[in-house]
């Protein structure tokens, strides 16, 4: 059985024809994936970011839950290479979303990652309520996490290689 907080993850991974220096901005643009995903709506620097250990908050709506906010903070930045965001304590996580960015002799590999728990979340009701579901509650998160993980990434490649042909 599957637990929250085992820590269940999923990624997505989408090949690139645009060098890392046109994805990289595009990645570190905490609002960029409002414009795909179909519940992140939008994020603002609580400090100044990008950079590791800033923070923002991120603005999120579910069609079950409803509206929230989240405070996120930058846990590993690597220029061109690693954007990462921790949600919560940085020590005991709700989430944790990662970008990782290859370069390649074609382009660039994105892969966008992202881990569940241990820390309580929005879930965390559900599952209080249907303890013997938690395996299917986690399953359909993670499913609808992957869906606006695909979404992102297949953005962010339209928006690179319109960029990449362009110059």
């Amino acid at each position: 059985m599957v637990k929250c907080a085992d820590g269940p993850a999923t990624n997505v991974e989408v090949h690139i024809d645009a060098p890392a220096s046109v994805v990289w901005p595009l990645l570190c643009d905490i609002n960029l994936p409002g414009r795909f995903s179909e519940e992140f709506q939008r994020a603002e620097w609580l400090d100044d970011g990008p950079a590791l250990g800033a923070t923002f908050r991120g603005y999120n709506r579910h069609p079950v839950v409803g509206e929230w906010s989240v405070v996120c903070t930058v846990t590993a930045m690597e220029h061109e290479r690693v954007f990462e965001w921790t949600v919560g304590d940085v020590d005991f996580k709700a989430a944790r979303w990662r970008f990782d960015l290859e370069p390649d002799v074609h382009g660039s590999t994105l892969r966008f990652s992202a881990e569940m728990g241990p820390a309580p979340s929005g879930l965390t009701p559900a599952i209080e309520r249907m303890p013997d579901r938690e395996d299917a509650i986690v399953a359909r998160r993670l499913g609808e996490w992957t869906a606006n993980m695909q979404r992102t990434v297949d953005g962010i490649r339209e928006l690179a290689e319109a960029e990449a042909h362009e110059a």
